[in-house]
């Protein structure tokens, strides 16, 4: 029977450790699945906060990609402003030349309008001279006549005797 104590005692103390080795397990096993919870807790957390950062990069991609084509646009109303510079400056230069040749033309216009007035004078004072050189030839005409048909009459009446 001693035997047999000693070996309920070795078995008691094999159980004991048993048990203590189970309890240990037990609580290392609830620590771990404590730390499994807090690493899925975890885990959800950073999933959610990668979907915001996604959802923020989305975001922001889509920002960066209407800024360049807000800057795209803006070179190219850049270039059509510089483009519609020059030809307004173009048109100014054009404008000036007109305005030269315009005033030049005007001065021209001026003078031959002053000339042709002055030669109106001559022509009026012309045919004025030229209606009294009428008069004066009519009349002298006339006298010429008047003086051959006298002279006329004067040789027929001179072959009459």
């Amino acid at each position: 029977m001693e035997q047999i104590k000693i070996k309920l005692h070795t078995l008691r103390g094999e159980v004991d450790a048993a048990v203590e080795r189970a309890e240990k397990a037990e609580a290392e096993n609830k620590k771990l699945q404590q730390l499994l919870l807090e690493r899925e807790q975890e885990n959800k957390s950073l999933l959610h906060q990668l979907n915001i950062a996604q959802a923020d990069v989305d975001t922001l991609e889509a920002k960066v990609a209407e800024s360049k084509v807000a800057q795209q646009e803006g070179e190219s109303m850049k270039n059509t402003g510089e483009s519609l510079i020059r030809k307004v400056q173009l048109l100014e230069e054009e404008l000036d030349t007109a305005e030269k040749n315009l005033k030049e033309t005007t001065e021209r216009l001026r003078q031959v309008d002053v000339k042709a007035e002055h030669f109106e004078r001559q022509i009026t004072g012309l045919e004025r001279e030229r209606d009294e050189w009428e008069k004066k030839y009519e009349a002298a005409d006339a006298k010429y006549r008047q003086s051959k048909a006298e002279l006329d009459e004067l040789v027929q009446n001179m072959e009459s005797l």
